[in-house]
């Protein structure tokens, strides 16, 4: 009793006067129809500004679910695009695997930038359908990495940003091949080497994945050209790429099962290796 006596002694005076001001408004808005009128108006615009306010608010806060769902939806249309491509031609028939789950959504939980081996973790495994050898796309499209070992609700990808991950790419205009790779160090750049002398190529050109790729649909960027060097032996060009995906702010990925890569793989009888597990990925984040 005695605190509810002494905050009411605290607040008696700002009290009394917003109750003076309350009434003070009220009986001048009924003094005249013009009062009313202008009193009227500047509360509807109050209102108006503050659920705007609030509407924004909401909307911004929202923005991650947002994301979230466009992604399972691109992932559904892109299923849906490659189904349609593969039924075109009506006439002839198909043994293939039209699964639904051809591009799965995910997000990404962990990853690491700081290693020469860089790894990304991410929320589907193989009860969401995803298999070793997975693409791993960014949202627009840019290749991430590949999926090389999976539990029932999670996986393990490989970034770019691996040195021991190399990459056939051809530039997108000139066609002229190449292999990208990452020498470690800057996270936003790759290397590609071994072009040949009579590319015309310079800064801003595009760099893709070739058709059959081992790792990555073709067509899918890798990133653009920044400079361009040729070798000593002035036999081969090689050049600098800015990676096309952010790797240091991604979220949301896209895993596309691109079943040519695995023909491509058993031609040439490489099988695909996880550099790491699961567990040690779980050992690796407890030791940090």
């Amino acid at each position: 009793m005695h605190k509810l006596i002494y905050f009411l002694k605290k607040i008696y005076i700002p009290f009394i006067f917003l109750t003076v001001e309350v009434m003070a408004i009220y009986f001048y808005s009924n003094a005249t129809p013009y009062s009313f009128s202008r009193l009227s108006s500047v509360s509807h615009y109050i209102c108006g500004w503050s659920g705007s306010l609030f509407t924004r608010l909401g909307n911004y806060l929202s923005l991650k679910q947002d994301n979230i769902a466009l992604n399972e939806r691109i992932a559904e249309l892109e299923s849906l695009l490659a189904n349609y491509k593969a039924l075109y031609p009506q006439t002839v028939e198909t043994e293939l695997d039209l699964s639904p789950n051809m591009y799965v959504p995910a997000q990404v939980v962990s990853k690491t930038l700081n290693r020469s081996l860089n790894y990304i973790v991410v929320n589907k495994g193989i009860d969401d359908n995803v298999r070793i050898g997975m693409s791993v796309l960014s949202p627009e499209g840019y290749a991430v990495g590949y999926i090389t070992n999976c539990s029932q609700n999670f996986s393990i990808a490989i970034s770019l940003l691996n040195t021991s991950f190399n990459v056939s790419a051809r530039l997108s205009d000139d066609r002229s091949m190449g292999t990208v790779s990452w020498q470690g160090g800057d996270i936003h750049t790759l290397r590609m080497s071994d072009i040949s002398k009579y590319a015309n190529f310079e800064a801003g050109q595009r760099v893709e994945a070739i058709d059959f790729s081992e790792y990555f649909p073709g067509g899918t960027i890798l990133g653009t050209v920044e400079s361009k060097e040729m070798n000593d032996d002035q036999t081969m060009y090689s050049c600098t790429l800015r990676i096309a995906a952010d790797l240091s702010r991604i979220d949301n990925v896209i895993l596309v099962d691109n079943r040519e890569v695995e023909q491509v793989r058993i031609l040439k009888q490489e099988p695909v290796a996880a550099p790491t597990t699961l567990e040690a990925v779980n050992e690796d984040t407890i030791n940090q």
